[in-house]
């Protein structure tokens, strides 16, 4: 076999230099001038036992990497060919940004040459994802000579390194545009193979210090983690956290927290924010008021959270100075939370205290009860455990979740950099391999509203012979977009006109969809369906019928 041509050669030692540094799994996506790099890819796959994943679609690939990633916490590489096929990352890009999130996107291009005379599938690539990506790496057809180098400083870039290799000279991790022009022939010859390539670790932190103060809170958003737990509980702070915080436990929490806020924010003089809120407008109201100071902990070198007052940034890992912790301070919140979450699960349960035929009678009309929204989000909680994932969408559901999800620590991911619903599906499949892949156990499940499950559909199409995910998707269908019905446009806007621009509603069969992409598939219409559906801890989608939506199926 003759020796490896130009890009294929290159192509061979980029992606092993790209493994050889950190990169786990390469999502690929056909082309015509990306093929050395898929082909690369393919071979490294066979041979040396890197993750390869091929997608049809440019943006469900993007949001199965971003899953990826974000499950890893190591970069996670996405290859397209030149033309719209790179615009279709954007989105992905883009939540990759705002949730620090390390993926690459390997874009391939035409040489300088056909640059600017209409030749096919050729747009001016480099730098086309704006601000999102942290580093545009842009290698022309004459300049193939360093692959293993670019391999590496893609990855440093998206581990957040920058600079000559400064610590101080670090940001968050995220997104890379790695373009690469290859002119043809575009693959073929014997594989090649260059220099070793030692792995790239990330940037180490900072320390920053943060002292105890009076009436203060602390706000776990998402992504913020089980070190939200630890500062709230040596600052001596109530924490409210949201479901996809990854911080929704510990001694320290309140219960129904964006509900105790209302009753009690008056009395905060400072928050400290650690991930990404964004789920409750008490909790926005209580960080925008101006005579309360805000602590963002955390991206020191991106857009962060900003109060209207007194607003600090601290990055890295946070010594507290210790002071001794108001007990009666956080006694309150959490008395009032608890109080909440009593009164709350007396709505739903038996009274216990019914004669046993009354009490059979009640638990049975129980089980035949419609499913409504704080049903299903707290049965899939409910059955979520520690070394499972719950990847849930941004919808109405996810409102719900934070409503009403208990103390648990529950790893939860979503995408809430943008809190679009788009690339859902894709996202919890990337989390799905990964999570199966570490051996850690348990089952990944996608809480999601139709019309998200709708967006992504194409994510639910595993082309023959690729790693079909272990998830388990869970869609709560009340025929279109609920959420709408939450905001002010509701009650001012023309009913017909709300529900055919806002609430978008739709007749779409699932079955027949689940059908067409080979998913197992169950429909529940009542809460002992649910709990019974649940209980399976199977792949597949579960449609669970949501209350006021039977009749309109013909049920």
């Amino acid at each position: 076999m003759p020796e490896a041509l130009a890009a294929a050669a290159y192509a061979d030692r980029l992606v092993a230099a790209l493994a050889a540094a950190g990169v786990a799994d390469i999502v690929v996506c056909p082309g015509s001038r990306s093929q050395a790099i898929a082909l690369a890819a393919a071979r490294a796959a066979r041979d040396d036992g890197i993750g390869l994943h091929v997608r049809v679609d440019e943006r469900t690939a993007a949001f199965l990497a971003l899953g990826l990633a974000r499950e890893t916490g190591q970069p996670a590489a996405i290859v397209v060919t030149s033309g719209t096929a790179l615009a279709n990352l954007h989105p992905a890009m883009l939540e990759a940004h705002h949730s620090d999130v390390p993926v690459i996107a390997i874009t391939a291009d035409r040489p300088a040459e056909l640059q600017g005379i209409r030749a096919n599938q050729t747009t001016r690539q480099p730098g086309i994802f704006g601000e999102a990506a942290r580093v545009v790496l842009d290698i022309g057809a004459d300049a193939l000579h360093d692959p293993e180098g670019d391999a590496v400083a893609a990855v440093r870039a998206a581990l957040g390194w920058r600079g000559d290799g400064d610590p101080a000279a670090h940001t968050e991790p995220g997104p890379v545009q790695l373009n690469i022009a290859f002119r043809e022939p575009l693959s073929g010859g014997e594989r090649a193979h260059g220099p070793a390539v030692a792995r790239v670790e990330r940037p180490p932190l900072p320390t920053s210090t943060l002292e105890a103060a009076e009436r203060t809170v602390v706000i776990a958003g998402a992504d913020a983690g089980p070190a939200a737990v630890d500062l709230a509980e040596a600052i001596g702070a109530p924490l409210i956290a949201e479901p996809t915080s990854g911080a929704r436990f510990g001694p320290m929490l309140v219960p129904h927290g964006r509900d105790v806020i209302a009753s009690l924010a008056d009395e905060v003089r400072r928050v400290v924010v650690m991930g990404h809120p964004t789920l409750a407008r008490a909790v926005t109201g209580l960080i925008r008021r101006p005579d309360v100071e805000v602590v963002a902990i955390g991206r020191a070198g991106q857009d962060n959270v900003r109060g209207t007052g007194v607003t600090s940034v601290r990055s890295g890992r946070i010594q507290v100075i210790e002071a001794e912790p108001d007990r009666a301070w956080i006694d309150r919140w959490i008395a009032a939370g608890r109080a909440l979450a009593a009164e709350r699960d007396a709505e739903r349960a038996p009274d216990s205290q019914l004669p046993r035929a009354a009490y059979a009678r009640a638990e049975l009309a129980e089980g035949r009860t419609a499913i409504s929204r704080r049903d299903l989000v707290t049965a899939v909680w409910d059955r979520t455990w520690p070394h499972d994932r719950l990847v849930v969408a941004a919808s109405r559901l996810i409102r719900e979740l934070d409503s009403y999800a208990g103390p648990k620590a529950v790893t939860a991911r979503a995408n809430r950099g943008l809190a679009g619903i788009d690339g859902t599906v894709s996202t919890a499949s990337g989390v799905a391999i990964a999570h199966e892949r570490s051996g850690a156990g348990g089952l990944t499940r996608l809480l999601i509203g139709d019309l998200a499950l709708l967006h992504d559909a194409g994510g639910l199409l595993v082309p023959p012979g690729e790693e079909r995910p272990r998830l388990q998707i869970i869609v709560g269908n009340d025929r279109g977009g609920s959420l709408f019905e939450l905001l002010e446009v509701a009650g001012s806007a023309d009913p017909d006109d709300f529900s055919r621009v806002q609430r978008t509603p739709h007749d779409v069969d699932l079955e027949h969809l689940a059908a067409a992409y080979g998913w197992p598939y169950e429909r529940v219409v009542d809460r002992a369906g649910l709990r019974r559906a649940l209980s399976q801890s199977e792949p597949g989608i579960i449609e669970a019928v949501l209350e006021g939506e039977t009749d309109a199926q013909g049920l």
